[in-house]
C-alpha cells in the first residue's frame, strides 16, 4: 500500500503543502507524476512529490494519519515529468522567488503535461505514417499497379502513406507483407529548411572572447559589446564547440520577434538539432518542442524566457541575448528572471553562461565589476564602422518644431526625406502603440477610462476602437459623450498608428511598414514584417521596442526617436536605465551596412543624463552615474527589494492588513538594515476589480530578509478574505 504526497494544482500558499493520498492501483507512481484527485470535492490534478510504502492496513493509516486517507482517482502519467535535477531547480525557485512550487511546476510544463485540470484537455501527440519496403523484395504475383507503386516506394526509400491516392493498393500491399507500416511522430511546428550557411570568418576580438570563456575556470560571463559588434557569431561558435563535447545548449532570446531570426541562424549551422519554444508557439507545436527536447532528439533550444526550463539533456550552454531587457523577468506568479534561473542551473549542472549586451543591466554589470562575473568585451563593430552620429533635438524649443506636424522636428523631417531620396531606409521609434493616448470630452473634461484599471483608454483608428493597453479591455468609440451628452470629443497624444499616417501624409515616395502589438497579432507576422523591410520592400519602418532589439538592417541609415523619454514618467526606479538601454539599441540599429549612420531624438528633455549619455553611447558614464543614484534611494544592487501586495474584496480588510504587516516587518527588521515604503495604492489597480495595497520592502542581508518574508506569508496565508503576493526582485510597482 503506498501513501503519496500531493501538491494541488492551485498556486496559493495556503495550499503550498503537500497532502497525503492512498493509492491501491497498479500503475507505477513515483516522484515527479501526475496524479487525478478529489480535493474539496472537486476533482483536481495533483503532483507527487513523495511516496511512502506503508504495510499497515485502511484502519491504521487513517489513525496514523489523524484523518480518513482518500484514495487517488487515476496516475496520468506513465513516466516521471522531471529527473532529480529539474525537480531540484524547481524548489530553489521556489524558495528563492518565495512562491508556491506548484505555480513553478506549471510554468516549467506546456499546456499538456502541466499539474492542473485544463491539461486533460492538451493536445496529444500527432503521429505521421510511412510506408516501406519489406525485405525481401519481391513482386510475384502484383498487378502492375502493385508494382508501379512498389517500386516507387523502393526508389524513395520512405514514403508518407497519405501521398499516396491509391488507398486500396497501399493496404493490400500492407496485407501482403510487401510493405511495413511505421509510425513516426509529427512535428507540427512548420520550420523553414534553411540551407547549410558557411560560418564567417571571426575577428580577432571574438576568437579571443570565446578563448577566455573555454578556458577561463569562472562559469558566468558578461559579455559587453557594442551594437553590431558580432555577439551573435561568439554565441554560435560557442553552440558548435557545445555540440561537439555532445553537450546540450539553451539560447534565449528577449522578444518572440526576435526568434524566428535566431531560429534560422541555428538552422543554418545545426539543422534539425533545434527546437523552439516561447509562447506563441500552439499548445500543440509546445508539446511536441518539449518531447523532442526532453527525449534527446533535439539538444539546442532557442525561445524567450520559459525556455530556460528546457529539459535539456547534458546541459552544457546557456545564452541569455540582451540580458538586460525586462521581458526576462515574469511579472505574475512565480515571478521569476530567466537569468537567476540560468545561474541556479549552472550552479547545479557546471554549464557556462553567457550574458550578452550591450548595455548590461546595472545588477548584471556590478557583479562583474565586483569579479562575481567574468567581464569580456567586444568594442568595436563587426564591419569597422564608427558609430551612428547622435543629434539631440529640444522639442521646447519652438525653433525646432515644423509647422506642419507637431510630431516631427525640422531636422527629422528633413534627415526622413534626404534619407528617402537617396535610395536609404528609415527606422522610426515610438515607444507607444494606438492612435491617440487620450479621449476626452472638450465640454465636460469627462476622460474616458478603462473600467478594471482606472487609466486612460488609448483610441485606435484602425478598428475605430478604444483599448487599455494593461488589460486588454475594449469598448467602441463613443460619438457621444456618457456624461453630458455632448458631440465634441477630443483626441490627444499620439502612437505609433498616428505617426505612420503622419509619415505617409507627409512623405509621398514613403513606403512604411508597422510592427508593435496592434500590426502583428495574426501568428507569425512578425518575421514577415521584418523580412519585407530587410528586402527593402519598405523604406521607412515605425514601431515601438519591438523594432530597437536584435535586428540588423544593413540599408538603414537613420534611426529617429520621435519621443525619447516616454518611460521617464512609469513607476519604476528602472526608467533612467531602460530609456538609456532603450535609446541605445535603438541608434545602434542604424549604420551596420556600407552607409555612415544618422540618430535623431526627439524629446522634452534633453539635459536627462539617460538621454545625453544614450546619443554619445557612453554606457561606463552611464553606469557610474546611475549607480550613484541608486545608492542613495536604497535600490538594487545596492539593496534587495520585494514587493509585498494585498489583496482582497473588502477595502478595509486590506488597510488593515497592510498595516498589520508594515508593523510585524519593523518589528522583525528591529536594528537590521532595512526600509519599508507604504502601504501604497498601486499605480494601476488590479483588473479583477479588487481592492489593493501594496508594500516595497528594502534589505540588505538576503537570507535574513528571506526568512522573514516566510514568516510573513505563514502569518497571513491563514487569514480569510486577504491573498497575499510576495514579487521578489521586482521592477514596477
Amino acid at each position: 500500500m503506498k501513501v503519496l504526497e500531493v501538491l494541488i494544482e492551485h498556486k496559493l500558499h495556503s495550499l503550498d503543502r503537500p497532502f497525503y493520498y492512498l493509492y491501491l492501483g497498479n500503475k507505477a507512481v513515483g516522484v515527479g507524476f501526475r496524479v487525478l484527485v478529489l480535493f474539496n470535492r472537486q476533482e483536481l490534478v495533483g503532483f507527487v512529490t513523495n511516496v511512502i510504502e506503508e504495510n499497515l492496513s485502511k484502519e491504521e493509516l487513517d489513525l496514523k494519519y489523524g484523518f480518513s486517507l482518500l484514495e487517488i482517482s487515476d496516475v496520468l502519467d506513465d513516466t516521471p515529468l522531471f529527473d532529480d535535477d529539474l525537480l531540484t531547480l524547481a524548489q530553489r525557485v521556489a524558495d528563492y522567488y518565495v512562491v508556491p512550487k506548484i505555480s513553478v511546476l506549471q510554468s516549467m510544463l506546456p499546456k499538456t503535461l502541466a499539474p492542473r485540470k485544463s491539461s486533460l484537455n492538451g493536445p496529444k501527440i500527432a503521429y505521421e505514417y510511412f510506408v516501406c519496403i519489406k525485405e525481401p523484395y519481391n513482386e510475384e504475383g502484383l498487378t502492375n499497379k502493385q508494382i508501379e507503386i512498389l517500386r516507387l516506394v523502393k526508389k524513395e526509400e520512405k514514403v508518407l502513406k497519405r501521398d499516396i491516392k491509391s488507398k486500396s493498393i497501399i493496404n493490400k500491399l500492407i496485407e501482403n507483407a510487401r510493405l511495413s507500416l511505421i509510425r513516426e511522430e509529427k512535428r507540427r511546428l512548420n520550420i523553414p529548411n534553411f540551407e547549410y550557411k558557411n560560418p564567417p570568418i571571426l575577428t580577432d576580438d571574438q576568437n579571443k572572447v570565446i578563448e577566455k570563456i573555454q578556458k577561463n575556470e569562472k562559469n558566468i560571463f558578461l559579455l559587453e559589446g557594442v551594437t553590431g559588434s558580432g555577439k551573435t557569431e561568439v554565441y554560435l561558435s560557442l553552440i558548435e564547440q557545445a555540440q561537439k563535447e555532445n553537450k546540450g545548449s539553451i539560447f534565449l532570446v528577449p522578444e518572440i520577434s526576435l526568434t524566428p531570426m535566431m531560429v534560422e541562424y541555428l538552422i543554418r549551422r545545426f539543422k534539425n538539432k533545434v527546437a523552439v519554444l516561447h509562447s506563441e508557439l500552439t499548445p500543440a507545436e509546445k508539446y511536441d518542442e518539449y518531447r523532442k527536447i526532453a527525449n534527446g532528439d533535439c539538444n539546442i533550444v532557442v525561445g524567450a524566457r520559459s525556455a530556460i526550463f528546457a529539459p535539456v539533456k547534458n546541459l552544457g550552454l546557456i545564452i541569455l541575448d540582451e540580458e538586460h531587457v525586462d521581458s526576462y523577468k515574469q511579472d505574475v506568479t512565480p515571478y521569476y528572471h530567466a537569468r537567476e534561473v540560468a545561474i541556479m542551473r549552472s550552479e547545479m549542472c557546471k554549464c557556462k553562461v553567457i550574458l550578452g549586451s550591450a548595455t548590461p543591466s546595472l545588477e548584471t554589470k556590478a557583479r562583474a565589476t565586483k569579479n562575481i562575473y567574468c567581464q569580456l568585451y567586444l568594442n568595436k563593430r563587426i564591419n569597422g564602422n564608427p558609430l551612428p552620429k547622435t543629434q539631440i533635438i529640444d522639442m521646447t524649443d519652438k525653433r525646432n518644431i515644423d509647422n506642419e506636424s507637431f510630431m516631427f522636428s525640422l531636422a527629422l523631417r528633413k534627415e526622413i526625406q534626404e534619407t528617402i531620396n537617396k535610395g536609404e531606409q528609415v527606422i522610426l521609434l515610438i515607444n507607444r502603440r494606438g492612435f491617440s493616448t487620450n479621449v476626452m470630452c472638450r465640454k465636460c473634461g469627462h476622460t474616458f477610462k478603462c473600467p478594471n484599471c482606472g487609466i486612460a483608454l488609448t483610441y485606435h483608428k484602425t478598428d475605430n476602437m478604444l483599448k487599455c493597453h494593461h488589460c486588454d479591455h475594449v469598448e467602441q468609440y463613443p460619438e457621444i459623450c456618457p456624461s453630458c451628452g455632448s458631440r465634441y470629443l477630443s483626441r490627444t497624444g499620439f502612437g505609433s498608428e498616428k505617426i505612420e499616417e503622419e509619415v505617409q501624409r507627409l512623405f509621398k515616395n514613403a513606403k512604411t511598414i508597422r510592427i508593435d502589438s496592434d500590426s502583428t497579432k495574426s501568428r507569425n507576422k512578425v518575421p514577415i514584417l521584418i523580412e519585407k523591410f530587410r528586402n527593402k520592400e519598405a523604406n521607412v519602418l515605425i514601431g515601438t521596442q519591438m523594432i530597437a532589439k536584435g535586428h540588423d538592417f544593413p540599408g538603414v541609415s537613420l534611426v529617429g526617436v520621435v519621443l525619447a523619454d516616454i518611460g521617464l514618467n512609469m513607476p519604476s526606479y528602472k526608467n533612467s536605465e531602460r530609456t538609456f538601454q532603450l535609446l541605445t539599441q535603438a541608434v545602434g540599429r542604424c549604420g551596420r551596412g556600407e552607409k555612415e549612420g544618422k540618430a535623431i531624438i526627439q524629446t522634452y528633455l534633453p539635459s536627462h543624463y539617460s538621454i545625453v549619455l544614450a546619443a554619445k553611447q557612453n554606457y561606463t558614464e552611464f553606469y557610474l552615474n546611475e549607480m550613484r543614484n541608486r545608492k542613495l534611494l536604497n535600490y538594487p544592487p545596492f539593496y534587495y527589494l520585494a514587493l509585498i501586495t494585498f489583496k482582497g474584496d473588502n477595502s478595509n480588510k486590506v488597510n488593515e492588513s497592510s498595516i498589520e504587516a508594515i508593523n510585524l516587518l519593523k518589528e522583525s527588521f528591529k536594528n537590521v538594515n532595512h526600509q519599508i515604503v507604504g502601504p501604497c495604492e498601486p499605480f494601476i489597480s488590479d483588473k479583477n476589480n479588487k481592492k489593493e495595497k501594496f508594500i516595497v520592502l528594502k534589505y540588505k542581508n538576503h537570507e535574513f530578509g528571506h526568512s522573514i518574508l516566510y514568516k510573513l506569508v505563514d502569518y497571513f496565508k491563514q487569514k480569510n478574505g486577504i491573498e497575499i503576493f510576495l514579487n521578489v526582485d521586482p521592477y514596477n510597482f
